[in-house]
């Protein structure tokens, strides 16, 4: 039988310890192991979960109910499924694996689990089996010292104690680019060399048991030391994906891996190479050696025959056969929505294996079915996280304060502010507070704030913000700031205003007012990205009939226009200070104030202190309007269904209904916008 594909029930950290000493091993020779015949061929599996986020249950406790469209519980039953169709398989994740969620908030800063407690998503997916994993850019948003502790880890690196260690997932979790500037070394093992004894066929067809040992390696987003930088700076450092495989490919191979797997968390991009680029893996598949490889941080689909996504449609990638440069590669889209497969066959001959790229299959399975229904979830999933699931439910209808109107993003794409504004004012209180206490020298400056609509339907309808007139409870709070980020002020000039406004403009696309037929007013850009301001001192247009980097037109503060050297405070995150987003001039270096608050804390106290919201006081600053123009063509974009009198009701008249099911399967309908109104 092959090894360790059955569920296995959580192992002690002793035992644990054990097993993450014997998998190890897997780099040596084994002289008791059978040889194996010429023409003898197998056939494994690589099994793919990514981007998980925490999402372990089908479940959204931002707005208290089920949403059957995520969570590890559906994945797991199609990772059996897979099991018993690829007999020999091996499961791998990518990372982003324990931040996302109210209940990852919870065991992390709420009520932060113990030493000898297992992380609730590392429980259950230690609990179905998993044969090792990555580490993504979100695995540091709550610092080292709490990795080092829920991954059971022991890291040499200031600021981390590892005397004990704690109870972590069964598996071993691998990363190469990433050393401790204390020992010089990496934190987690580079790589490891798992042996797995796989059924095979003999060239005469007899079915015979076969030592294989499958190397995997690990990557992160070099530009976590940007996006992280009060947790790793001055603590670790980051090295280029490349140079990093170059490092340990052949060392793999030297210490007998068969196939080398490279679990890069990151997507793909082939502008010229930078040790320190976001999304470096087009130029990881050229190094010699690697055999696959697991992909995400996208939160996309891959392979797809159909993507119109730019990076799937780069030179060398075939967005069919699900191979970038010619080498197979998956991306399982994210929250436990798919999961990847890439089958492999192996053919022995002269005295190694190797992959017969003919029969290569590579996809990613959807937990929706064909007729728009969901997998059945496995149901051992839920049972195993009863107490943690509660305790999360528990914590966040905890209730901080009301308010007279309704919060919600399904329209700030085109102006609706009701659940930016709210983050703005106490990002706004907080800083202005801190300033006057403590930096003095800044005090004459006007203080300014900036947010994001975290949830703008990327995920489909149910991916908005949706606060309900009425009480306003803590998850509330969280489904208005949705990242664990701390609170950051940059002292900036008017000029920096302009470009910072430009950069966030990116979200639409560039509008020809004369073209007769429909254009989508939204493109790529994130959600998360698209910063607004909303103070009834600063005003501005973005014209989308411009270019990028031309939209925005009469920027003004206090009734006049900007002055170029003028400077202002602005409130923002620790993500975007740091460099996130690739904003112009925030590098780290404009920040006055990096506070250790997290944002939504300082929501949730601002919302304690206000006790009651109003619409007129707290929703209805709207900084920015489009530069009307007229079309000949409807300008359209998507939100969820049935929202017209919403929209309406925030004054946006222009907005109407195209089609109310837009046809993608995932709860959208079409709008038209009118910029001539």
């Amino acid at each position: 039988m092959p090894q360790r594909f059955a569920v296995h029930p959580i192992l002690s950290p002793v035992v644990l310890a054990s097993l993450l000493a014997l998998q190890a091993c897997g780099g040596t020779d084994d002289a008791s192991a059978p040889a194996v015949a010429e023409g003898t061929r197998t056939t494994v599996a690589l099994l793919e979960t990514t981007d998980l986020h925490s999402n372990v249950q089908s479940y959204d406790y931002f707005k208290l109910a089920e949403d059957k469209s995520l969570g590890f519980e559906r994945i797991a039953a199609l990772i059996k499924a897979a099991r018993t169709e690829f007999p020999n398989s091996v499961l791998l994740d990518n990372g982003d694996t324990i931040q996302g969620t109210a209940l990852a908030d919870y065991q992390a800063l709420v009520n932060p689990i113990a030493c000898d407690q297992t992380l609730a998503m590392y429980k259950v997916m230690s609990a179905i089996g998993y044969d090792g994993g990555g580490i993504g850019n979100h695995e540091f948003n709550y610092g080292l010292p709490y990795l080092n502790q829920v991954t059971g880890s022991q890291f040499v690196v200031d600021g981390v104690t590892s005397a004990t260690r704690c109870a972590g997932p069964t598996f071993p979790q691998v990363l190469a680019n990433l050393t401790s500037l204390k020992s010089g070394n990496t934190l987690f093992s580079p790589y490891q060399i798992l042996t797995r004894t796989l059924s095979a066929k003999k060239a005469d067809g007899t079915v015979v048991q076969v030592p294989v040992r499958i190397g995997i390696i690990g990557f992160t987003p070099p530009t976590i030391m940007a996006w992280d930088k009060r947790w790793l700076d001055g603590k670790v450092s980051t090295q280029g994906l490349v140079e990093t495989a170059q490092k340990y490919v052949p060392e793999m191979r030297a210490k007998g891996a068969d196939l080398v797997v490279a679990i890069s968390h990151g997507g793909l991009d082939n502008s010229p190479y930078m040790p320190d680029m976001e999304n470096g893996n087009w130029h990881l598949s050229k190094v010699a050696g690697i055999d696959a490889m697991l992909i995400g941080h996208s939160h996309q689909i891959f392979p797809n025959a159909n993507s119109t996504v730019p990076q799937f449609n780069l030179p060398g990638v075939d967005k069919a056969k699900g191979t970038v440069n010619g080498v197979p590669t998956v991306m399982a889209n994210f929250w436990g929505k798919h999961l990847g497969v890439i089958k492999l066959e192996l053919a022995y001959a002269g005295g190694k294996w190797s992959v017969d790229t003919s029969k290569t299959v590579v996809e990613a399975r959807s937990t929706q079915n064909m007729d728009k229904s969901y997998v059945d979830p496995d149901p051992s999933v839920a049972t195993a996280i009863t107490a943690e699931h509660a305790a999360t439910i528990a914590y966040v209808k905890t209730p901080i304060g009301s308010t007279d109107f309704r919060m919600s993003s399904y329209f700030a794409d085109v102006g609706d502010v009701s659940a930016i504004q709210i983050v703005n004012e106490a990002q706004a209180q907080y800083v202005a507070n801190y300033v006057a206490a403590n930096l003095p020298q800044y005090k004459s400056l006007p203080v300014l704030s900036v947010s994001a609509p975290f949830k703008s339907g990327f995920g489909g309808g149910n991916d908005f913000t949706d606060v309900a007139q009425g009480n306003v409870a803590i998850n509330n709070a969280a489904d208005l700031y949705l990242y664990p980020n701390t609170i950051y002020a940059v002292k900036v000039k008017g000029s920096d205003i302009q470009a910072w406004l430009e950069t966030a403009a990116k979200r639409f696309n560039q509008i020809d007012p004369t073209k007769p037929t429909d254009q989508a007013l939204v493109g790529s850009f994130p959600g998360y990205n698209f910063d607004i301001f909303t103070s009834t001192d600063l005003s501005y247009e973005i014209d989308v009939t411009q270019p990028v980097g031309s939209r925005i037109r009469s920027l003004s503060y206090k009734g006049a226009p900007i002055e170029i050297n003028a400077e202002f405070i602005v409130a923002t995150n620790n993500y975007r200070a740091s460099g996130g987003g690739g904003f112009p001039g925030l590098d780290g270096s404009k920040t006055i104030y990096a506070s250790p608050d997290a944002n939504r804390d300082v929501l949730i106290a601002y919302i304690k202190a206000a006790k009651n919201l109003t619409r007129v006081a707290d929703g209805s600053a709207r900084s920015w309007h489009f530069t009307k123009v007229a079309t000949a063509g409807r300008v359209t974009f998507k939100s969820a269904p049935g929202q017209l009198a919403l929209a309406q009701s925030v004054g946006l008249t222009n907005v109407s209904v195209v089609n109310a099911d837009d046809g993608s399967g995932k709860l959208l309908a079409d709008y038209a916008i009118d910029l001539s109104r």
